[in-house]
């Protein structure tokens, strides 16, 4: 439960910017190209995605605890540099740093539960995990896009990000333990899912496995790329989207904070439905229910049906998100699970960056409604991907 706490306010550093960075683009710093406006999206979700790759690397050879005080300390500059920050580079670079210090932050509390709770509970934790840091990040969106409305677009809604910081550190530092000893213990007893799947892999095996050979693995890859393109979208062009109609600061920040919301509670039920009833279908409804969620989106013209279209969205990445990582924990052998989480969060992280170039330049070129239609049909694709090739491969205790 430490580790949840840890986690929300992992996102909530993060939820400092849904409201608000959108708006500054536009108003404070005056860039007119959809393209232009996403490069912070482009710059967090390349860094984050190559970090995540070193968190399950650097985790195995140092310990988990380690790694999750380095990403914090990386953090402590990034508020100032939002509030002070005199050109958008400034904004690009805050946000490489930012995706570093998640990177290893997010993905170290993903292998620490992974490593406590064991085979039988993994979507439990995955789900609570989740759950913790996505409504950390709905939570803070709503809380900045008031203080935006109130105070304005600086410093207000980053100061608020500050603290989460010092906390964030101080509790990692003082509070949480080392748990790579349980992935030990789990390893020893540890039977492997097929015979490539042992433990004795190197790290370019590992990656091949979890990226492309492995069905399952490659499938859930896959899956977790579109899912987070899909988010990369939401993050960059929906507020734009919805004050192009005329809605609201505060408007717009319900809509922002709703979609995380009902995706980080959705998480807490989700999760254990998945520990119950497997991985597989609840994957591929969850991708072809944000794809009719996104669809609504592009043709939606008021609040109300952008409000249910941000539910629906929510509840359909729930579906998904935990669920993902239990698929991961299924097959990966405890002796390189932290590496594959790792590899997975790169593929899945690398679809802000993808989905920040892919939608910015379809916006530029047609509009917002037509990239966000685009993202919708590949969101679709994705699923049915899943459905097809995905072996089933969540675990049952009394079974084996």
């Amino acid at each position: 439960m430490l580790l949840v706490a840890v986690n929300a306010l992992v996102g909530g550093t993060l939820g400092q910017e849904r409201t608000v960075l959108p708006l500054l683009a536009g108003q404070v710093f005056h860039l007119d190209l959809y393209t232009s406006a996403l490069t912070y999206i482009l710059a967090f979700g390349l860094a984050k995605a190559a970090t995540n790759y070193f968190a399950g690397t650097l985790s195995d050879r140092y310990g988990r605890k380690p790694v999750l005080i380095v990403g914090w300390v990386i953090a402590l500059p990034v508020p100032l540099m939002l509030i002070f920050g005199p050109s958008w580079g400034w904004i690009v670079a805050a946000n490489v740093i930012l995706g570093i210090s998640q990177g290893l932050t997010w993905s170290t509390t993903v292998i620490m539960k992974m490593d406590l709770v064991g085979p039988s509970k993994r979507g439990l934790a995955m789900g609570l995990n989740e759950a913790a840091g996505y409504l950390g990040v709905a939570g803070t969106a709503l809380a900045t896009g008031y203080i935006a409305a109130t105070y304005g677009l600086r410093p207000g809604p980053f100061l608020l990000g500050a603290a989460y910081i010092a906390l964030g550190l101080g509790l990692s530092v003082f509070a949480v333990k080392e748990t790579r000893g349980h992935a030990k213990l789990e390893a020893a007893n540890h039977t492997s899912a097929h015979g490539a799947a042992h433990g004795e892999l190197s790290n370019r095996e590992i990656f091949t496995l979890t990226s492309f050979r492995d069905k399952s693995l490659s499938s859930v890859s896959q899956a977790g790329m579109v899912n987070n393109l899909n988010d990369g979208l939401a993050w960059g062009l929906f507020p734009v989207l919805f004050a192009a109609a005329g809605l609201t600061i505060e408007k717009i920040g319900i809509l922002a904070a709703v979609y995380p919301a009902v995706w980080g509670a959705a998480q807490l039920v989700t999760g254990a439905l998945s520990d119950k009833y497997g991985r597989k279908w609840l994957i591929v409804g969850g991708m072809l229910l944000q794809a009719a969620a996104l669809a609504m989106v592009a043709v939606g013209q008021d609040f109300g049906i952008w409000l249910a279209a941000a539910v629906l969205l929510g509840l359909g990445t729930a579906m998904v998100y935990p669920t993902l990582l239990a698929a991961i924990g299924d097959v990966a052998h405890p002796e390189w699970r932290a590496r594959s989480v790792g590899i997975y969060r790169l593929w899945r992280d690398g679809g802000f960056a993808v989905g920040a170039l892919l939608s910015g330049l379809i916006a530029d070129a047609y509009g917002i409604p037509a990239a966000v239609g685009v993202v919708a049909g590949l969101t679709a694709l994705s699923g049915l991907l899943v459905a097809v090739r995905m072996r089933g491969t969540d675990h049952h205790p009394a079974a084996a």
